[in-house]
């Protein structure tokens, strides 16, 4: 089980690194956007290419950003059911919908969209808009994303079994102290001197 935990923890520091890194595809995003509608009023420029890449990166952030959110624990779930069970009775649910939904479920989306990739890149696929990009990224973030979210997957399972067994704490635990959102809100403050 030490080898299995200690691969989990190889699979959170990918995650980790895939997730701080999407957030500079957020500003990516915000300045292309941004220039976009600058050129568009000032120089009565626009492309359809600026549009596209904002609706490729948005897609990269939300599908390859998936597993990070699992890691995280913020995937949106109704917990009707399990929150009248002990922390115990909620790991076996857990691990009961990765096994049963969460892993069938992204394996077939990865199995399924390959095809699509590989044909977007064997004929070339372009844009349908005057000036668009090249499909096959965009196609490419499909698989992609529902691999490191299987990924993450396995390092839950393990993580959950681990608990069960003794050997690492509540996975689901959040951890003490403020969220980032949280530290930015007192870091505003704190430099408008409200605090």
């Amino acid at each position: 089980m030490n080898a299995l935990l200690k691969l989990s923890g190889l699979i959170d520091a990918l995650t980790e690194r895939v997730g701080k890194s999407l957030i500079w595809l957020v500003l990516i995003m915000t300045i292309i956007s941004a220039g976009n509608a600058i050129m568009r009023y000032t120089i009565h420029y626009s492309s359809n290419a600026f549009l596209e890449i904002q609706w490729y990166l948005f897609s990269a952030i939300f599908l390859l950003g998936a597993g990070y959110t699992l890691k995280k624990n913020e995937h949106v779930r109704i917990d009707l059911a399990a929150g009248k069970f002990s922390k115990r009775g909620q790991t076996w649910i857990d691990i009961f919908g990765i096994i049963f939904f969460l892993m069938p479920m992204a394996i077939a989306i990865m199995y399924l969209s390959w095809p699509v990739f590989m044909l977007a890149i064997e004929t070339n696929e372009q844009s349908n808009n005057a000036g668009g990009l090249t499909v096959w990224p965009a196609r490419l973030m499909v698989p992609v994303g529902f691999f490191l979210l299987v990924l993450q997957g396995i390092s839950e399972l393990i993580k959950r079994v681990g608990f069960l067994k003794g050997l690492c704490p509540d996975p689901t635990e959040k951890p003490k102290g403020p969220t980032a959102e949280e530290e930015l809100a007192l870091a505003i403050k704190a430099q408008k001197g409200e605090l």
